[in-house]
């Protein structure tokens, strides 16, 4: 008798037994509650430390000198201050800036993608002597700091009398040696080796030349190699200050660059709160987020495109 009841209850047992062990782990263990838990706990807690920078920018951007010197104000001030904008906008001469910042960026992030899809579909397409070689050093520049190569470049761009222009960024994009460029010639050339040599067949078949083929049938197809490597190169221009510096001089200016200079250009322009102690942690914040939000801007805008294009470009080494 005593078995007979022992054996009932592990059989009714049982089947609670399986779906509480199917709502944990799952079927194959990747799709259980835990399993979710783990992966939506990991990935919050890396989303918050890439958005911690933002949010505290942000914040303190908004914050009035009141609630900086409050300690019971933390996160959310107890108004919406904007007087930090107002004086950052002036301190930065925003609306130039910004102007003069997509020139000196935008034109050679696009000269440089132009190029980079040029060499890259030459090294996927054709073979000539040296290929490899040749390969290896273009991708060699990579490794190689700006900081090794800046004074044999100012003085080679000092007497070609490009310095203090946009022809500095420009010329190097030209010849495929702009800003990273090593990474972008490799973002191309992976792509279109993967393209089907058949379709260009067909195309010289037709009597259709290399540059009519590349125009007409490879570069469309490249269009996430072509998003992928404009938006980062984009970046990457947006954000160097050390070559901008040297280049251009006093001749152009960027806002990373107006950042840079923030707090002296402040007291320049308000001589009597010229103290160090006038400008506060708000002002700084707020001067910040106006130089990153144009980038911030430009990913929303091209978030979908961006995502595709490190998916079907193979940026991820597939």
């Amino acid at each position: 008798m005593a078995s007979w009841l022992s054996t009932n209850r592990k059989k009714s047992i049982h089947p609670y037994a399986t779906k509480l062990k199917k709502m944990t782990f799952g079927v194959k263990g990747n799709d259980g509650f835990l399993y979710k838990l783990f992966i939506y706990g990991l990935l919050v807690g890396i989303g918050f430390v890439y958005l911690y920078p933002l949010l505290y920018m942000t914040s303190y951007s908004l914050k009035s000198l009141d609630d900086i010197l409050n300690p019971l104000v933390n996160w959310l001030p107890t108004q919406l201050y904007l007087d930090n904008y107002e004086a950052a906008y002036s301190v930065l001469k925003f609306i130039p800036t910004l102007l003069e910042t997509l020139y000196v960026t935008a034109i050679p992030a696009i000269v440089q993608t132009a190029i980079c899809a040029v060499i890259g579909y030459g090294f996927a397409r054709f073979d000539f002597p040296f290929k490899r070689t040749m390969f290896v050093l273009v991708l060699s520049t990579f490794i190689i700091p700006p900081q090794v190569t800046v004074i044999p470049r100012y003085v080679f761009f000092n007497e070609l009398g490009i310095l203090g222009s946009i022809q500095s960024f420009l010329f190097p994009a030209l010849l495929g040696q702009g800003i990273n460029s090593a990474i972008f010639i490799l973002i191309f050339y992976q792509f279109f080796k993967m393209l089907p040599k058949a379709l260009e067949e067909a195309a010289q078949l037709d009597g259709a030349g290399f540059l009519r083929i590349f125009f007409t049938i490879a570069l469309p197809m490249a269009g996430p190699a072509i998003i992928i490597s404009f938006l980062f190169s984009f970046v990457w221009y947006w954000n160097e200050t050390y070559l901008a510096s040297i280049y251009f001089g006093n001749a152009l200016t960027t806002l990373p660059l107006e950042l840079q200079k923030f707090v002296a250009t402040y007291q320049q322009m308000f001589p009597q709160e010229g103290d160090s102690s006038e400008i506060n942690e708000g002002i700084k914040m707020a001067g910040t987020v106006m130089t990153i939000l144009p980038m911030l801007l430009v990913y929303l805008v091209t978030q979908r495109w961006f995502v595709e294009g490190v998916d079907r470009s193979g940026i991820a080494g597939e």
